[in-house]
């Protein structure tokens, strides 16, 4: 969320931002605003009864010593009034407050300076790109079929077993998910990521802290039963474990890498941009996660940005980097870059990662502050990134690395694979 000091001190340049989104409620900044004066009315007002009260009490007590009992109950009569007041003003203030929560969850992050305007992918700004585009022949096959010729994924088992966007990895197709799992781990860690295992299952405060409740609830599964959710990315409980607690700034900053699984029950279509590891509804991943100050933010965006691009570079994958426009942009981000690696079989780029700055649009729903070198609370800043999500990758590599010879994995996967190539 959007803290209330910035949405009052900033208001023409929030809309003019969120503009960039093609924000189609403008009237709720202005209603946050007035609905925030009146809290802060509403609260001027209670504090001024309880002092009165707690005033009243301590003459009532002396008129008691003094025997002034007369005038110590009509004082008394006066005190039960305001306590009624009271009541009706704290019962007013925690009306106020929760209305005012409701419009703030309403209104999505402001985009950064550098993000363009637009309405759709379409309008993505290329920042970067990477490699040669592999110069495959006629022959050459899409990954799905490649799974299917070298007994690597069964889709259709899965779906025997669960349903649709569900595969089975089989001998070298799971061998080859494990190696690029640790491979993925191997290269955070040894960049200063903390490695973590999580929950694969979250309450819904989690959900909210990071802003896939309720903005994403419909893609998210839901185990009714127990009111928790499958994590959409390990995004979600990395960043809780952080939820509701105040940091020294000698903690930070904090960075954390983990795999796991991610489940999402996006809406269903059909055509050959969703065949095969395109779009699952269950896929395996391996996020980084970072909390900074807001002096450090930018430059750890910067880092982590290189830090997927060295990785891609090792796997030898032709990519493009994707500066997100406003309307493509995520709810809770301020800016994301998007990583896409060419599909030469497929003839497509497809997205890989997603890097990404919340400043402090998360910590708010946290309520996850430091304290700074002058004892001052402030929120962090949250960044997070896919350091990488798997299908994808893996149906790069299987169409962008086949010869007539077979599957030719590059050389730093090598030593988790245990085999150099995937063949008959």
């Amino acid at each position: 969320m959007l803290a209330l000091q910035f949405i009052r001190e900033n208001r023409d340049q929030i809309l003019k931002d969120l503009a960039k989104r093609n924000f189609g409620q403008p009237e709720l900044i202005d209603q946050i605003i007035a609905l925030d004066q009146s809290r802060r009315s509403q609260q001027a007002h209670l504090d001024q009864q309880l002092s009165r009260s707690n005033q009243l009490a301590k003459e009532i007590g002396q008129l008691y010593k003094e025997g002034a009992t007369e005038k110590a109950a009509t004082l008394k009569e006066e005190t039960a009034v305001l306590k009624q007041t009271t009541k009706q003003l704290q019962d007013s203030l925690q009306q106020t407050l929760a209305d005012l929560q409701d419009l703030r969850t309403q209104i999505p992050n402001v985009p950064d300076a550098t993000v363009p305007a637009g309405t759709s992918e379409a309008d993505n700004e290329e920042v970067f790109r990477f490699g040669t585009m592999p110069n495959l022949d006629a022959t050459a096959k899409p990954h799905w079929e490649l799974a299917a010729d070298y007994d690597l994924i069964d889709f259709e088992l899965g779906s025997k077993i669960t349903g649709a966007g569900f595969p089975v990895y089989k001998g070298k197709g799971a061998r080859l998910q494990r190696a690029l799992i640790n491979y993925f781990l191997d290269k955070n860690t040894a960049a200063g990521y903390k490695e973590m295992q999580v929950p694969h299952m979250v309450n819904a405060e989690s959900g909210f802290g990071t802003g896939q409740l309720p903005d994403k609830e419909g893609q998210m599964y839901h185990v009714q039963n127990d009111d928790l959710y499958l994590i959409p990315t390990a995004e979600v409980p990395l960043t809780n474990l952080y939820r509701n607690q105040l940091l020294d700034v000698a903690e930070l900053p904090i960075c954390l890498t983990g795999y796991t699984p991610c489940f999402r029950r996006e809406a269903g279509s059909y055509g050959a941009h969703v065949r095969g590891l395109n779009r699952l509804h269950q896929f395996d991943k391996v996020e980084i996660v970072r909390i900074e100050t807001p002096k450090n933010s930018a430059a750890a965006l910067e880092g982590m940005v290189e830090h997927v691009k060295n990785i891609l570079a090792e796997l030898e994958l032709p990519y493009r980097i994707l500066r997100l426009c406003g309307g493509d942009l995520g709810f809770t981000s301020a800016l994301t870059f998007d990583f896409e690696i060419y599909s030469a079989a497929q003839e497509r780029w497809l997205e890989i990662s997603s890097v990404s700055t919340f400043n402090s649009f998360q910590a708010e729903r946290l309520q996850l502050r430091y304290k700074d070198n002058s004892g001052k609370k402030q929120s962090v800043h949250t960044l997070n990134g896919s350091s990488l999500a798997l299908p994808r990758v893996v149906a790069g590599l299987l169409e962008n690395c086949q010869t007539p010879e077979g599957i030719l994995l590059p050389k730093a996967l090598v030593p988790y694979t245990g085999f150099d190539r995937i063949s008959h």
